[in-house]
């Protein structure tokens, strides 16, 4: 029996040494990392992945279908209201200006006019007033006119009529000098030629109207502000982009057209001018209107290839209808290089009358009497300032009073 008891307590004790070597052996831990001078790198959150919740449900109180409120019968089959979208929307159209009537224009503009202009006329009444004129003071005379480009020949004929009439007049006051001189300076400039810009054609067809000129004259500018003195004097025009060489010319003649309600013909960059010119035409036709006015290219007048394209722009465009006017725009201050533009010119296509520009910022008022003498036509419109307005009808009584001053 003792043998039985103490057999059982070694048993135990066995059992109890194996226990506790295996928990020993679980509890046992790693040692430690040795240190490093490598510093510890924390490994950023994992990236969602597709699919996964970017933030965590929110509880939102739902709706039953009972609770909705849904249109009624009526609503629903109402006319929809059209929601603009402003990518697509049309443009503003720009606001239509009122040019002012042309009526009195140069008069308004005479005194811009005489603050450049008056040093020929005050120049001439100064030495017409010296008491004693010797052949030198005619020869001063003589150089104040051919300074201003009044011309050789014109300088010629107004100081041999002066000479006359001074020698006859005998006494000289200021003011009978000046009445002198006006009187002569008008018969220069000519006072009996016809300066009606011809917008009228007499046939069921549109006036039609062609300007020419050399690159940097303000051809295309004179030609928009054309279209405001024919929108003034209450005419419907068409604009014909011609001019498809010069960058944006197109742009810039349809910009003034817009500003007065003209619709503008034009066609591609570098495209045919001859072609545009005969649209603009046909639409003038179709639309019923009462003038097309068709700006051309800036010609160099030494291109002969050039000028005869613009020989075929007229040709081609009377094929509709006749020319009524032909207008050359020359810039006032080139001078007696104008003369020589103008010229050629003239050989290529059938002036009609001229139009100056830049003739307030120049004291050569002598061109207009040296370029009608060249051509043999009228100077019809004079530009004189940077103004939509600023363009009107040649008077040949304010321009001399202008000349002369007060």
């Amino acid at each position: 029996m003792e043998f039985v008891i103490l057999a059982v307590v070694i048993a135990l004790v066995a059992i109890g040494v194996i226990s506790g070597l295996v928990v020993s052996s679980r509890k046992k831990k790693l040692p430690p990392p040795a240190p490093s001078s490598t510093p510890t790198i924390t490994a950023p959150p994992a990236e969602p992945h597709v699919g996964d919740e970017a933030e965590a449900p929110r509880d939102e109180a739902r709706r039953t279908i009972e609770e909705v409120d849904l249109p009624t019968a009526e609503e629903a089959v109402g006319t929809p209201v059209a929601v603009e979208d402003p990518v697509v929307a049309e443009p503003v159209a720009p606001e239509i200006e009122i040019p002012e009537p042309t009526a009195g224009r140069l008069v308004r503009l005479r005194a811009r006019l005489a603050r450049s202009q008056n040093t020929l006329g005050k120049g001439l009444l100064t030495l017409l007033s010296r008491e004693h004129l010797d052949e030198d003071t005619w020869e001063e005379i003589e150089d104040t006119l051919l300074t201003a480009d009044v011309g050789v020949a014109p300088t010629q004929e107004l100081v041999e009529r002066l000479r006359e009439r001074v020698k006859v007049l005998g006494t000289r006051t200021p003011e009978e000098l000046r009445k002198l001189l006006r009187e002569e300076l008008l018969t220069l400039v000519g006072t009996d030629m016809d300066r009606v810009v011809k917008t009228e054609s007499g046939l069921d067809s549109p006036g039609i109207v062609m300007v020419v000129g050399v690159n940097g004259t303000g051809k295309t500018t004179t030609t928009g502000k054309l279209a405001r003195v024919l929108v003034a004097d209450g005419r419907s025009v068409v604009l014909g982009a011609a001019d498809t060489f010069r960058a944006a010319a197109a742009d810039q003649l349809q910009t003034w057209g817009e500003r007065v309600g003209a619709r503008t013909i034009r066609g591609p960059e570098a495209g045919d001018p001859a072609s545009i010119a005969f649209d603009a035409v046909k639409e003038g036709i179709a639309e019923g209107a009462d003038v097309v006015l068709i700006d051309t290219a800036g010609r160099l007048h030494t291109k002969t290839g050039l000028m005869d394209e613009l020989g075929k722009v007229k040709r081609v465009v009377e094929k509709h209808a006749p020319l009524d006017e032909i207008l050359l725009v020359l810039d006032a201050t080139t001078g007696q290089n104008g003369l020589v533009q103008a010229r050629v010119f003239a050989e290529v296509v059938d002036i009609t009358g001229i139009v100056l520009t830049k003739l307030d910022g120049t004291a050569k008022g002598g061109i207009v009497v040296a370029v009608q003498r060249e051509l043999g036509v009228p100077v019809k419109l004079v530009g004189l300032g940077e103004g939509a307005d600023d363009l009107a009808p040649f008077e040949p009584e304010a321009f001399v009073d202008a000349l002369i001053g007060d």
